[in-house]
């Protein structure tokens, strides 16, 4: 019998739409940022959202940023951040000069444990950025009330939560702002792109000018000003219109592509649950108050040893699975900001146990299956 086909760990999957976005927007000879596509993209998003306003942006890295740039941070000021995270939302302020300081997750949803956040605030602190880990809520009603009680900006990194919710209100909505990713590996994509979600209309403008390389160009297009120049600090940030055709033609497709993660997420939960109680292994935790994303399924097992024994026995029968977020807080960068082993224990620990099944929109049943029988065999 030959082997069978290795089932990668993601893979993009565009349709007729995606393709016939994109090429409209080759041929039309518009392809550079802030085009036709790009203007529905945003439009549907803040629609669907409730925000003010939506900016396309060539990743959520550079959105990420951009919020840093929005806060006016400095030398000097300190961010609440988690540590189990991608390295982007902690560069973006760091980037500015300001120093993180890391706070440990919760063991049930591996989000910024809301019971340590008062505890970490000091008179340094100049914002606050939650991840809602694969696209599960933070706890939004503790979090935004100690903020707000401090007048501290809450920051959202959604880059897992799109169109994911939290009481039945979006999330990318409770921050000041927020950011949501549309890399390879998220559920919607156009390969590399992201967006910058406004919550409070006093900063569109601003925001307009820090995407535009520091100018007031978005203005003069809309012909509010004769002409543009470079009025404050800025980058080039825009999303191109091929790119957003691509993005557009994805999140026009949103409802089948979420009911088609759905089904991945609830066969995996359905068929593990078992193999994991028996062996002492967890499975993805989803408060009531939540309404998840479907963007990762993930096993915590008992141990380093066996989550890595996992991913040996995986990969030789061709099947990718792979580990998630190295603590920042214990990188080279991080240990230069003072921080040791031990220092956050539950995210050390989820850490060396988390392994990562294959998700992707277009896996199989039964390559989902070979999964799930794989994993049983553990």
């Amino acid at each position: 019998m030959d082997n069978p086909q290795p089932i990668p760990f993601n893979r993009a999957e565009f349709g007729d739409r995606e393709e016939a976005y994109a090429l409209e927007a080759l041929r039309s000879g518009k392809t550079s940022g802030d085009g036709p596509f790009g203007k529905r993209a945003e439009a549907l998003l803040a629609e669907e959202l409730g925000a003010p306003r939506v900016l396309l942006t060539t990743s959520c890295t550079h959105a990420l940023e951009m919020t840093a740039l929005l806060l006016d941070l400095e030398p000097g000021d300190e961010v609440i951040v988690p540590s189990f995270t991608f390295v982007s939302t902690v560069n973006a302020f760091v980037l500015r000069g300001a120093r993180p300081v890391f706070v440990d997750v919760r063991e049930d949803t591996l989000n910024l444990n809301e019971e340590l956040l008062e505890d970490a605030i000091t008179d340094r602190t100049r914002a606050i950025y939650v991840v809602h880990y694969a696209g599960v809520a933070c706890d939004m009603d503790r979090i935004t009330a100690v903020a707000s009680a401090r007048g501290i900006p809450v920051i959202e990194d959604n880059a897992h939560g799109v169109f994911a919710s939290y009481r039945g209100r979006p999330l990318g909505t409770f921050g000041a702002v927020a950011t949501l990713s549309f890399h390879e590996t998220k559920n919607y994509t156009c390969g590399e792109g992201g967006a910058l979600i406004l919550n409070d209309a006093s900063m569109v403008e601003r925001a307009e000018i820090i995407r535009e390389k520091g100018t007031n160009r978005s203005r003069f297009l809309r012909g509010q000003v004769d002409k543009y120049t470079w009025v404050d600090v800025g980058s080039s940030y825009i999303l191109s219109d091929t790119l957003a055709g691509v993005l557009l033609a994805q999140l026009e497709r949103r409802e089948e592509i979420r009911q088609r993660r759905a089904a991945i997420w609830e066969r995996y939960h359905a068929g593990l649950r078992l193999w994991a109680r028996a062996g002492g292994a967890l499975l993805p935790t989803v408060p009531e108050e939540c309404g998840q994303g479907y963007h990762l399924f993930y096993v915590l097992m008992p141990t380093a040893t066996e989550r890595n024994d996992a991913l040996d026995s995986l990969r030789a029968q061709g099947i990718s699975a792979t580990f998630h977020y190295l603590p920042l807080h214990l990188s080279d960068v991080g240990r230069r900001f003072g921080y040791i082993d031990g220092d956050l224990p539950v995210t050390e620990s989820v850490s060396e146990r988390l392994l990562r099944l294959p998700f992707y929109n277009g896996l199989t049943e039964a390559d989902q299956g070979r999964v799930i029988a794989a994993v049983e065999r553990l």
